[in-house]
């Protein structure tokens, strides 16, 4: 009920075209998609064809500028058509931000998502040693008497050759029955 609430009201205001397509279908083309870019300019392809603005580095040419061409840009723009070494460098940078909302040199620089990586994995990390040393202290008791005890030990081996377990590559195996000892 919300999301048909919603489409009537982005179909009112007018910024969005909603539009059905169903699967298996091409629907409409490309343009007619996606129509919310107010006044600014279609200036190319952009990375795949839709008209919308991405700042990347893959992609550094997007299909439309970053700023509509009112007030001041607009000026700058019919001011752009004439010679260029009239318009002052501040002009010539308002230009560049009316286009792009990044240079490279600040989309290739350094954002410090690293250390929230980082953090996130330290902090993976210490609850997993967290979680063995309680499983080790809490869930697992102390070791049984029959490992811990050699006199338990010793008795346990004997049993295991008087029953000969695992006589042809197990622990009986390793075991001379005629001689009475260990095979060497």
């Amino acid at each position: 009920m919300a999301s048909l609430a919603t489409r009537r009201l982005l179909r009112e205001i007018g910024q969005v075209q909603v539009v059905g397509v169903r699967f298996g279908s091409a629907g409409p083309p490309i343009p007619l998609q996606k129509v919310n870019i107010g006044k600014r300019e279609i200036v190319g392809f952009g990375n795949n064809g839709e008209i919308n603005y991405v700042d990347s580095v893959m992609s550094p040419f997007p299909a439309i500028r970053f700023k509509e061409d009112v007030g001041e840009v607009a000026a700058l723009r019919t001011k752009e058509q004439g010679d260029w070494k009239k318009m002052t460098k501040e002009e010539k940078k308002a230009l560049y931000r009316a286009s792009f909302c990044q240079t490279l040199t600040e989309l290739e620089a350094p954002t410090g998502e690293w250390k929230s990586v980082t953090g996130l994995v330290l902090l993976g990390l210490s609850l997993g040693l967290w979680g063995y040393l309680w499983v080790k202290w809490v869930v697992y008791g102390d070791m049984p008497d029959t490992i811990t005890n050699d006199e338990k030990r010793k008795a346990q081996i004997e049993r295991m050759i008087a029953l000969r377990v695992n006589p042809v590559e197990g622990f009986a195996s390793k075991y001379d029955y005629e001689k009475g000892k260990w095979k060497e």
